[in-house]
């Protein structure tokens, strides 16, 4: 049925307009370009971020670019690039930025059943460690600049291509565009949104993304005075640990509502079975109603869309197999809800764990806490009227990611974010990033370019 789909697809873009020599041309130069990114294992510990920025770089100086406005900046172990197309001379309109990331999660060939660092096309998709998450954003920002450039376009502003080097780890490199692009209008994110399909065909929607949970993580440590084994006591750290991380896996955290998930969930009430659409009208109209959020997030597609969610993730604990344990400690990995504070999380956390002995502590790794980003009518109209070119009338859904990516620390910063990714899944089962064989079909991927020109046309054309 896939393959039916994919065929279906291909036929509509066959029977579309005829291409002309220069798109032609165009197409074969993004596809040579997506093979040298895929390559460069950009992964953490590999060195790779500096190497694949300053090839960018050098693209977008041969393209036309002043060397003033393309800037490498190394940090840590990585670098960020950052390419400036300068807007029409006098405008007084805030820049935009435009964001991917240069880094993947690492894959091992023994893993995997092709190649993870070469491009490979087969069977209508291109398969490759970061083809989705996130080099296809990458290629599709650097084709557009590239392109527009050539053909002389002005924007009615300056935008501005901020392609971090560690979104998959710790996030510095959207840290330092918080500070240094504050005065940002907004951003445009390649990194979230995106369409799925179910396996018969049928469109599940394109979501555009206005926010994203926080991601933090807490260290819970109990400690004791310990002692020999063949004298065991009642008090115990890796006891009373364990009774505090019992105590938190069954506690749920208020349900919450914000206007991007009402929005989501009216609309994932339409089709759903009964039981569920009754609870997501529910929740919709009354975010106190526990009962609804409780219900919706029994299903699988909906855990964590309703609240904030704590999970351990790893334990240590003891110094010797015939000792009592003097330490235990617990990673509990946090996904916070929109608007509700970090320490406020922790509080929870610690108070939750009812052992005032526990220490609860946050660890440095961490996303701020933001507020949803506003519904902006230009920016939902030029994601449509892009996403209906291609596939009229499928649903357009503002969205909430239970992740986080570099767009939470602008939305922190003041800077609304917004995923607009166009790149679609043949269905949702079939996203692979950070898994084996990532892949993504090979018109999606041509649309995805498609789909951002569409976009910066239509919202920074001199009106």
């Amino acid at each position: 049925m896939r393959k039916l789909f994919l065929a279906c697809l291909l036929a509509m873009q066959l029977t579309s307009e005829p291409a002309s020599a220069q798109d032609i041309d165009w197409r074969a130069d993004a596809r040579t370009l997506y093979g040298e990114l895929i390559s460069m294992r950009t992964a953490a510990g590999q060195n790779q971020g500096a190497r694949i920025a300053e090839h960018l770089a050098a693209r977008f100086r041969a393209g036309g670019f002043a060397a003033e406005d393309v800037r490498v900046t190394p940090y840590d172990d990585t670098a960020m690039l950052t390419v400036r197309y300068r807007g029409a001379a006098g405008s007084a309109l805030r820049p935009v930025l435009l964001l991917a990331h240069l880094d993947i999660v690492d894959a091992l060939a023994s893993d995997w059943s092709l190649e993870p660092f070469t491009l490979t096309e087969r069977d209508g998709y291109f398969y490759g460690r970061g083809v989705y998450d996130n080099k296809i954003g990458v290629l599709a920002l650097t084709m557009n600049f590239l392109r527009l450039r050539a053909e002389g376009f002005t924007p009615n502003r300056d935008l501005i291509i901020v392609f971090t080097g560690d979104e998959e780890t710790n996030g510095r490199g959207a840290q330092i565009a918080a500070r240094d692009y504050a005065n940002a209008e907004y951003a445009l994110n390649s990194d979230s949104g995106g369409g799925a399909f179910a396996t018969d065909g049928r469109a599940l929607g394109f979501a555009l993304q206005t926010s994203e949970k926080t991601y933090a993580t807490f260290t819970l440590t109990a400690r004791n005075r310990g002692g020999h084994s063949s004298q065991p006591r009642a008090d115990n750290a890796i006891n009373e640990l364990s009774a505090a991380l019992t105590r938190i896996a069954a506690h749920r955290f208020s349900p919450r509502l914000s206007d991007t998930t009402r929005a989501y969930f009216e609309h994932q009430a339409i089709g759903a079975p009964a039981p569920l659409a009754r609870a997501l009208r529910r929740f919709a109209r009354n975010p106190r109603d526990r009962a609804a959020a409780d219900l919706i997030e029994r299903d699988p597609g909906f855990i964590g869309a309703t609240r904030t969610t704590c999970v351990a993730t790893r334990l240590a604990a003891g110094h010797a197999d015939n000792a009592l344990p003097q330490t235990a400690v617990a990673t509990v990995n946090c996904r916070i809800f929109p608007g509700v504070s970090i320490e406020e999380t922790r509080a929870e956390l610690a108070r939750v764990a009812g052992d005032a002995a526990i220490v609860v502590e946050l660890r440095p790794d961490f996303t701020p806490a933001s507020d949803p980003s506003p519904l902006r009518e230009d920016v939902i109209a030029a994601y449509r009227n892009s996403i209906h070119a291609r596939f009229p009338n499928v649903d357009i859904i503002p969205s909430m990611s239970v992740g986080a990516t570099d767009g939470a620390f602008l939305r922190a910063a003041g800077v609304p974010v917004y995923g607009v990714q166009g790149a679609w899944l043949v269905s949702p089962d079939d996203d692979r990033a950070h898994g084996r064989d990532e892949r993504i079909p090979v018109e999606s991927a041509f649309f995805e370019i498609d789909h951002w020109r569409a976009m910066l046309l239509e919202l920074f054309s001199a009106r």
